[in-house]
């Protein structure tokens, strides 16, 4: 629930089922969000069942959360094995490009999230092996998170979308230190818009926090559970706060409209220095959840707020 009823929150928390549209759970496309470029859908199929969705100008990634599918992209054909849950393990997934005719089935059922963006280059459909997903450890004690690097700006080519898994450990708290990526400045800040779906282990819950980087911007504090999403057009975003006993997983999904396809951010100067005690701490012990290969931990940095972050950053 956003804490202020007011315009801006009420546009960035979504509460679970407030956006379905037929087939899907979710369906936040730019127009819904009231942007230019990133889009979000989680799409349900019982047993037996076919979706056919024509990708116009768009470029989608479909990665299953819960089951396995087949996705047909103008006659080439992906199998995805898919997970048992976004907490069992890394899942593979579809790259859909835009101006394309494509086809998801599932013969036991499930739930897919497709993460999309408005693009304007149309590359080939391709499939990415769970194994060759990055799995990164980031943070240190309490303040340490998983982050599936399935489709960052470093690791797999799309044209204008971002996408990445995140998994914090009950207790723990994530994009943290709070962070923006809101305005164009070459070599240290990206334009992105950004969405946060989240699901919550166990039927639990969560928090999340965006505060205004300028006047009349993004402010909301929001409880959040599985299905439910916060839209981020600006902002300082974080913490991402789970609860004792509960996991938190979010899929982030970005774009944006500058020259270079990067996810560069600022740390909000009030809290930038949590950097500098990562060091000493140890990581979370329940970390990796679970891992398609080898866990890497990102060096803490503790550079300027105002100079560039690369993926070691608050996500």
């Amino acid at each position: 629930m956003g804490t202020q009823d007011d315009a801006p929150a009420r546009r960035s928390y979504v509460p679970a089922g407030s956006a379905a549209d037929g087939p899907y759970a979710l369906r936040i496309d730019p127009e819904h969000a009231g942007w230019g470029y990133a889009a979000v859908r989680v799409l349900e199929l019982a047993p037996g069942a076919v979706h056919r969705l024509a990708t116009g100008d768009s470029e989608w990634i479909v990665l299953p959360l819960q089951g396995g599918c087949t996705v047909e992209v103008d006659g080439e054909f992906f199998e995805l094995l898919g997970r048992e849950s976004v907490f069992s393990g890394v899942s593979d997934f579809a790259y859909v490009p835009r101006d394309a005719h494509t086809q998801i089935a599932s013969g036991a059922g499930g739930r897919f999230a497709l993460a999309g963006a408005k693009c304007e280059r149309r590359l080939p459909a391709r499939y990415g092996p769970a194994p060759e997903v990055p799995v990164e450890l980031r943070g240190s004690g309490t303040c340490s998170r998983q982050v599936n690097n399935f489709a960052a700006a470093d690791t797999f080519d799309c044209d204008r979308l971002i996408a990445v898994e995140v998994l914090t450990p009950g207790g723990n708290w994530s994009s943290y230190p709070p962070h923006k990526h809101d305005e164009h400045r070459p070599g240290a800040e990206s334009e992105l818009e950004e969405v946060y779906y989240f699901e919550i282990a166990g039927d639990g819950l969560g928090y999340h926090r965006v505060s205004p980087s300028r006047p009349g911007g993004t402010d909301v504090l929001a409880e959040v559970r599985t299905g439910d999403v916060v839209l981020i057009p600006d902002g300082w975003h974080g913490p991402s706060i789970a609860a004792p006993g509960r996991d938190m997983y979010y899929l982030n999904v970005m774009a944006g409209p500058g020259p270079e396809r990067e996810w560069l951010i600022c740390d909000h100067p009030d809290h930038g220095w949590i950097r500098e005690t990562w060091p000493q701490q140890q990581v979370d012990p329940r970390l990796p959840l679970y891992g398609a290969g080898p866990a890497t931990r990102a060096a803490p940095t503790s550079a300027p707020t105002d100079q560039p972050r690369t993926p070691e950053g608050s996500r």
